[in-house]
């Protein structure tokens, strides 16, 4: 009965040249790890289950909001405030309940790495931020795990397969050959801060589902030592020839212990978070004779202007890019900082408090996000 389902549901892909049922039985029978279940994971999870993979771990700690809903597939209206790992594990079982699909309420940590990573044959980083980029890939590289990695921001995606086997028993590059280390305060920004296209998650995710099914089956070549970049808006794509770079194995932890050790958000310029945070209640209520400085970009909306004459606030716009060198002009003054949604903020504080250790310096919890989410804006 088990083989004629099979034949069933997969006849689509069993009837593919090279594939069949060895094929089938491959993704039967292999370990798959998604670390992230928003606008990538969601995309991942449902081909791969879709697909027949034997065994899911998804890890996110999040819940769903309005915000999500325009890119990251699974949920609905109904879901907000749920757990997304919850939400995602409920549909896959309607969608494929021969998959044995576990899932971690939690933030991923080094501890978890450690734990987990041993059971899985394929690790997918299906994450928004460079201290899980940096932590997932030197994990993958000290336990020998390949690791299937995309990216979205505004515009522009990118899919590699890091660390993978190759024939001579060496491993491919790894996410530190391409970023040895990680970028500057700032410099390149998240979806919540920087924004995505509500398509391009589909895109990269299905890409990198793609190269799952490459990896355990073993057809075709997969984007090992390859890094495929895409442009949504002029749909152009074009793949990056990726080397081994001596200066990447520097970086990373050579024994479990230095990996259990290592603070990736000190490493990726993450502020330590609920130092110098405030929430939109306490702000209202304690803070609202401090400068109030809006440090996102001029093209960010919504601007702030109406909202901030309406509680006759002493308000500015400093954009974080020009902050450094106009940080002077805030030397001494109490002030809160806002972004769009309150990381780039800590990063302004951090600022201030190295410039004028003096200043009493706050940044709002949640930013521009969460006024409008307590409809303030």
């Amino acid at each position: 009965m088990e083989q004629t389902n099979d034949l069933n549901r997969y006849q689509r892909q069993l009837i593919l040249k090279g594939f069949g049922m060895e094929g089938q039985q491959k993704l039967r029978q292999a370990k798959v790890l998604v670390i992230g279940a928003g606008g990538l994971g969601c995309p991942i999870m449902q081909y791969l289950v879709a697909a027949g993979i034997g065994h899911i771990g998804l890890a996110d700690n999040d819940t769903v909001s309005l915000s999500n809903l325009h890119r990251q597939i699974l949920f609905g209206s109904d879901d907000i405030h749920a757990y997304k790992v919850d939400v995602v594990k409920r549909k896959m079982f309607s969608l494929n309940s021969d998959v044995n699909v576990r899932t971690w309420n939690e933030r991923w940590t080094q501890e978890h790495c450690m734990q987990h990573f041993p059971n899985y044959d394929v690790i997918i980083d299906a994450t928004d931020n460079f201290a899980s980029r940096y932590l997932i890939n030197d994990a993958c590289v000290l336990l020998g795990k390949p690791l299937v990695f995309g990216a979205v921001s505004q515009f522009d995606g990118q899919v590699a397969v890091f660390n993978q086997l190759q024939e001579d028993g060496s491993r491919s590059v790894n996410y530190r050959d391409l970023f040895p280390v990680p970028p500057a305060n700032g410099e390149l920004l998240n979806c919540s801060e920087g924004g995505v296209l509500g398509v391009l998650p589909g895109t990269i995710g299905a890409m990198q589902a793609t190269e799952v099914i490459k990896l355990i089956t073993g057809l075709g070549k997969t984007l090992s030592n390859r890094l495929w970049n895409y442009n949504a808006l002029s749909q152009d794509v074009f793949i990056m020839q990726l080397v081994s770079n001596p200066i990447s194995h520097q970086n990373i932890p050579s024994s479990e212990e230095e990996f259990l050790s290592t603070d990736y958000e000190f490493l990726c310029s993450i502020p330590r978070i609920g130092i110098k945070e405030i929430d939109v209640l306490q702000w209202k209520e304690n803070f609202l004779d401090h400068l109030f400085v809006d440090i996102r970009e001029p093209h960010e909306l919504p601007r702030l202007n109406s909202f901030c004459s309406s509680l006759s606030l002493e308000w500015m716009e400093l954009p974080l890019s020009s902050l450094e060198t106009n940080i002077s002009c805030l030397n001494g003054r109490n002030v809160v900082f806002v972004c769009q949604a309150g990381m780039r903020s800590l990063m302004a504080a951090d600022m201030l408090m190295k410039s004028s250790p003096g200043s009493r310096v706050f940044s709002l919890k949640g930013g521009v996000h969460m006024l409008a989410e307590k409809k303030l804006i």
